[in-house]
């Protein structure tokens, strides 16, 4: 499938004003600002396992299929509901306060979340 594959983070843009936006708090922004993270991500057909992997050995796990509501998290810990959607081959979802895309181009993962007009891009190479 398209997205199975593990990744690891090898540029980002606006990180800091991107997760200033939505108000991560800035002791944690300051850890993450510079964490290679590894994205792990199973589909099967519509079905996805989208794991993060931090450094500090944490992860963080969303389960969704495609089109159904689905119990989700946000990387600051928040939990909610949502639909994720395909559109043009990119994984989309709304989180409570920002927009997010994922999608493969050139053989990598690039993600976007958008939240009061600040773009968080950051691209992942896929590892062997």
């Amino acid at each position: 499938m398209a997205f199975t594959g593990r990744y690891e983070v090898e540029s980002e843009d606006n990180y800091d004003a991107f997760v200033k936006c939505i108000g991560i708090p800035s002791d944690i922004i300051e850890k993450g600002r510079n964490f290679k993270i590894v994205t792990e991500v199973a589909q099967n057909g519509n079905d996805f396992v989208w794991t993060q992997i931090y450094p500090t050995g944490q992860s963080m796990t969303n389960k969704f299929t495609i089109g159904k509501e689905a119990d989700m998290e946000t990387m600051g810990g928040k939990k909610f509901k949502a639909t994720v959607k395909m559109e043009g081959g990119k994984v989309v979802v709304d989180f409570p306060n920002y927009h997010h895309t994922a999608e493969i181009a050139g053989g990598k993962l690039v993600e976007i979340s958008t939240a009061g007009g600040i773009t968080y891009k950051r691209v992942s190479k896929k590892l062997a």
